[in-house]
């Protein structure tokens, strides 16, 4: 059975490559009918927080990529990790290293700098040195020459040479595993059979590879993604989008929508873009991942959240509506005009925080004229069209799109002005702004009172 997992490291916010990773891993697991593992990877206790746990959960949730086994905390398996370090110790495959680090990376960067290659100083290797009470790490016995290979699903045959590599501390000091023993412990354990990451992990294979090997557990098989690169062709960094995860649910971006991009960043199925969840269940195989970094593109993203927004059901998109109105502060007067609101605005909105944006005239008592807006349309010169409206508007018995026409109509005629001309600062005076909905939508949506309140307000404005 193919069995996948996600393992951040709660020292971030998940961001947007972590979330195509997971995504990943979790559409190749259900394609296959398989499992998914969330693991994190929080052996770096100074640096692991709870918030950060937190934020990937709720990322994850939020995306609707659930796992099904987990969350598996890495804290709570360390003495697992000290047991099989002390197993490779003891059958030769590992020894005691009292060596300083700090001395040992010095020697490297020396080598570095004199263009040579690092001469990985092995000098508690191989010499059965008593044990002291002075602290020391145990590393894993590299092999001195030879050659590691691994088929990568995405990117074909790779291999290493085995004299570049250096003798992996796999137990520090303070009896804390590093990341490359933890890792291969807990997939092997973990029964995982397929192991889909960024590229930028690449060069721990080999070492992985080696300690699989070591201890006596089957290698999976590993696909290595191309990294998320901005559209300067720079890795993709803050300035390109990549903050926390969940700050595009703030902005008001639908989690539908953002699976479907993260999909499409560096996987194919001919020209299809729009991909229901199903859809990419059914489709997604690691045969058409790319090798080529992936560009984000934000205004990508946001045409296919407009889409999404569009197709959204009027009252599920008013319950979204609701909640972005919420956060941004805005006071709901009447739940009863949401759904109308939505639908409104639905074809003109990109985000829900666009939305949002957009909405807030309906909902607060007194509109905020744009200062252009008010210049031109709230004038003595057409304070006149604003009364005529007024008075025909207020001797309605029930105001319907049909009447509020005839009466739009009538002022055109008597005032020889076009349409366009008449219906400017009407929806200026009840939206504050030059663009807004149909003008017969935005006074049905706001009812008889509160249009003849901001008509009256605006004549009122006019000096």
């Amino acid at each position: 059975m193919v069995k996948t997992r996600f393992a951040p490291s709660p020292t971030g916010n998940l961001h947007i490559g972590g979330a195509r990773t997971a995504l990943f891993n979790y559409l190749y697991a259900k394609h296959n009918n398989g499992i998914f593992v969330l693991r994190i990877e929080d052996t770096d206790l100074e640096r692991s927080k709870e918030e950060y746990t937190q934020d990937i959960l709720d990322g994850l949730k939020w995306l609707g990529i659930l796992w099904d086994e987990g969350p598996i905390f890495q804290r709570d398996r360390m003495e697992l990790y000290r047991e099989h370090a002390y197993r490779l110790l003891k059958q030769g495959l590992a020894y005691r290293c009292y060596c300083s680090p700090e001395v040992l990376e010095e020697k490297r960067k020396n080598a570095l700098k004199e263009n040579r290659k690092p001469n990985y100083d092995r000098t508690c290797r191989d010499k059965n040195l008593p044990h002291s009470d002075k602290p020391y790490v145990i590393r894993f016995k590299a092999p001195l020459n030879g050659h590691i290979s691994f088929n990568d699903i995405v990117r074909g045959r790779i291999t290493f040479n085995c004299e570049e590599l250096d003798d992996l501390v796999i137990l520090r000091s303070d009896n804390t595993p590093t990341y490359n023993f933890t890792v291969v412990v807990d997939d092997a354990l973990m029964g995982i059979t397929h192991i889909i990451r960024g590229d930028d992990h690449i060069n721990n294979t080999p070492r992985q590879i080696l300690i699989y090997q070591a201890l006596g557990y089957t290698l999976p098989e590993f696909a290595h993604v191309p990294l998320i690169h901005g559209k300067d062709k720079a890795r993709l960094s803050k300035r390109h989008g990549a903050t926390s995860l969940l700050e595009y649910r703030k902005e008001g971006f639908l989690p539908d929508a953002l699976v479907n991009y993260l999909a499409r960043l560096g996987w194919a199925y001919g020209d299809q873009e729009v991909f229901s969840k199903e859809e990419l269940i059914e489709k997604f195989d690691l045969n058409h991942v790319g090798r080529s970094p992936a560009i984000f593109d934000m205004d990508k993203l946001s045409w296919l959240n407009s889409y999404y927004i569009k197709k959204t059901d009027d009252i599920i998109l008013a319950e979204m509506l609701e909640h972005v109105l919420e956060m941004e502060k805005i006071t709901i007067d009447n739940r009863e005009k949401i759904v109308p609101v939505a639908k409104s605005l639905k074809e003109r909105s990109k985000t829900l925080k666009e939305m949002a944006s957009m909405a807030k005239f309906y909902f607060i008592d007194e509109v905020e004229y744009e200062e252009k807006a008010k210049e031109k349309f709230l004038t003595l010169e057409t304070r006149q069209i604003l009364e005529m409206f007024l008075n025909e508007f207020e001797n309605l018995h029930m105001p319907e799109e049909e009447s509020e026409k005839k009466i739009i109509e009538d002022i055109v005629n008597k005032t020889n002005r076009k349409v366009v001309d008449v219906i400017q600062p009407i929806r200026v005076a009840l939206s504050g702004r030059t663009a807004s909905p149909g003008i017969f939508e935005v006074i049905n949506i706001l009812g008889k009172e509160m249009v003849v309140k901001r008509i009256k307000r605006a004549i009122n404005s006019i000096s």
